[in-house]
């Protein structure tokens, strides 16, 4: 018999043997404190210690860095540069051109009203200065000798002031809204819409209760897979006859999270290095498993989990199966949910450092 079968029974005694963490308000404050997509904008008071010298001398002091001798004047990779302040987006490898300056170059912002104009009259010339207008970065000037077929403005940006995001990682780093030009450029492929993730990793209920409140989930639902029984009960799978796990079928949006980014928060909220047991909850039933979809999941997993092995992270060598997507067999209506219904109920989950 598993722990949280005994909690039907005895659920505070339970969780004060265990150590297992309750659903209480603070965990649920914590989980979503944790599951926040970025660290921007940068605080004032912060901009000090989190940006590197030269960052904080271009963006808050209006330094110039060294032409040539900069991050990005000879980047020519597709993708978005971000305010390295307030992560907006601010320009697009797609109106980058090659200028001669030594600078990154670009022929318009990707939004006009996110970049704002100022006069500079340093240096004993008058020059236009362009600011990031959410939180008043330098970024440097614009000048009127852009190319002439697209509008003849060359905004001549320090790599400093920029983050750059790769096409690749702009859906996962929350940048998804901009992936429409670079689809019709031909250089990506349209995202699906959603995308299907099931994962196994000890009682289902408080890896739900995670799992629900991640930005880009569509939707969840516990249940039975990986077994070799039709429409198994609660019953027979702890029964240890089924063969099947306790697992949480994920619909996601992959414009908003990737899968890979999904995995990171399912191998955070159990422990993947011990074998068919989670905490006091022990049975194949409660297996660390991963139920991959397509081969390109299959891909994904196989590097996420070899990343986890290799990080130090567990003293144990991970365990987590990756296994081809059988059928799942949704849970009887009153797991669905558990701990929405049952505030404070058993609960063993939580996202790890």
């Amino acid at each position: 018999m598993s722990m949280r079968q005994i909690t039907f029974l005895l659920v505070l005694a339970a969780m004060a043997m265990t150590g297992c963490r309750p659903n209480s308000t603070a965990a649920r404050e914590k989980i979503q404190k944790e599951l926040t997509m970025n660290n921007y904008p940068i605080p004032a008071a912060e901009r000090r210690a989190k940006l590197t010298d030269l960052q904080y001398r271009v963006t808050q002091e209006a330094a110039t860095e060294p032409a040539f001798a900069n991050a990005f004047w000879d980047n020519h990779a597709p993708g978005i540069y971000v305010d390295v302040v307030s992560g907006k987006p601010l320009f697009s490898s797609l109106d980058k051109f090659d200028s001669g300056c030594g600078w990154p170059s670009f022929s318009a912002p990707i939004e006009k009203k996110e970049v704002v104009e100022k006069t500079d009259a340093s240096l004993g010339m008058e020059r236009t200065e362009v600011r990031s207008a959410s939180v008043n970065s330098h970024l440097g000037h614009v000048f009127n000798d852009g190319p002439a077929d697209k509008g003849g403005l060359r905004y001549c940006i320090n790599s400093a002031s920029l983050k750059f995001i790769p096409v690749a990682e702009m859906a996962a780093a929350g940048y998804a809204e901009q992936l429409a030009p670079f689809v019709k450029a031909g250089l990506i492929a349209p995202l699906a819409k959603t995308e299907t993730a099931i994962f196994s990793g000890g009682c289902f209920w408080g890896m739900q209760e995670i799992l629900r409140q991640i930005p880009g989930v569509s939707t969840t639902a516990v249940g039975y897979t990986g077994g070799t029984v039709a429409n198994p009960t609660y019953e027979q799978v702890c029964s240890h006859t089924t063969g099947h796990a306790e697992a949480v079928q994920i619909v996601f949006d992959p414009a908003k999270i990737s899968y890979e980014k999904l995995l990171g928060y399912f191998f955070r909220m159990h422990d993947p290095t011990t074998l068919n047991q989670q905490h006091n909850d022990v049975g194949s039933q409660y297996r660390s498993g991963i139920f991959y979809a397509s081969d390109a999941q299959k891909l994904v997993a196989e590097k996420v989990k070899a990343q986890i092995n290799a990080s130090g992270k567990w003293k144990n060598p991970v365990v987590t199966e990756i296994t081809k997507a059988a059928e799942f067999y949704p849970a009887e209506d009153y797991h669905q949910d558990y701990l929405q219904k049952n505030p404070g109920g058993y609960n063993c989950h939580y996202l790890r450092d």
